[in-house]
């Protein structure tokens, strides 16, 4: 084994020098993130059940009393596809997994719910113009986008939504940059997330504070002397960041909250942002 070559992918990189692997297109790891999703008692991959329904009210109750035609972006396994269908609205979900998007499909359709699931990448999403009501993004999704990426999205979700259409999506707030941060570790495993047989894991997280972004680096050694680097960039948010990077995008009607749920255990009432633009009629 080249030691030198392991002690070169554990430094800081770059600013935004990608990964060698993704895990959403990793058969064995989104099998395991989909179990994760899918456990109400751990937040690691989605909101537990209460927060995803105070979440879906708060976001209505922003909108036009009617039914509505949603876009969700990112949507997993249908945590909230599911539950704005059972309210009446018809709903699209796009999810870049194939396992999330499998599972999706097949919960629907033994639960009787009419959703239409897209399997892609939505940064690459090429959809019809003037489509939908509401655009959601949830679980602080748009902060893992690199700049270029988070630009084109807006004007692609812009040039998706109807006039008088709103995009609703929620950030982690600037206020809690530096809390993010997390110590170096490492750990070995016959088996685990990472992998189905033996692995070496060493963890570490920068802070680029100029950009306001942390990146989570994962470098997972297996048996055969493997390295894989996994690279996670989040981004953090003012309300006046949002605000700006909305009207750079065409959008009005910008508005921002924090604290939107009851539960007392919440680690603080400004940890996330919420936020929405409208596209004008």
């Amino acid at each position: 084994m080249k030691i030198q070559h392991l002690i070169n992918s554990i430094q800081r990189p770059t600013l935004y020098a990608p990964g060698t692997k993704q895990m959403w297109t990793d058969e064995y790891i989104s099998t395991q993130l989909l179990d994760i999703h899918l456990n109400p008692d751990t937040e690691l991959a989605s909101r537990n059940p209460e927060s995803i329904q105070q979440t879906i009210d708060w976001m209505l109750h922003q909108l036009p009393d009617k039914k509505l035609k949603i876009l969700d972006l990112g949507c997993g396994p249908g945590l909230y596809t599911e539950e704005l269908c059972r309210r009446g609205h018809q709903i699209t979900g796009v999810d870049f997994s194939t396992n999330s998007i499998r599972y999706a499909r097949q919960s629907a359709a033994e639960k009787g719910l009419d959703i239409t699931y897209i399997q892609d990448d939505y940064i690459a999403l090429d959809l019809h113009a003037e489509c939908y009501d509401l655009v959601i993004l949830i679980y602080t999704d748009f902060g893992v986008l690199l700049p270029e990426n988070r630009m084109t999205l807006l004007k692609k979700i812009h040039h998706w939504l109807k006039p008088g259409g709103y995009y609703f999506f929620d950030v982690q707030s600037d206020n809690y940059l530096k809390e993010y941060q997390t110590p170096k570790t490492w750990n070995v495993a016959e088996k685990g997330f990472w992998k189905n047989s033996p692995y070496l894991i060493l963890s570490d997280s920068w802070l680029y504070e100029n950009e306001k972004v942390i990146l989570s680096q994962h470098v997972v050694l297996d048996e055969q002397e493997r390295i894989e680097t996994y690279r996670f960039w989040t981004h953090f948010f003012s309300e006046r960041d949002l605000i700006q990077l909305l009207e750079n995008a065409g959008f009005t009607n910008i508005r921002c909250a924090t604290n939107i749920f009851s539960q007392a255990d919440e680690k603080s009432e400004d940890e996330v942002i919420f936020c929405t633009g409208e596209k004008s009629k």
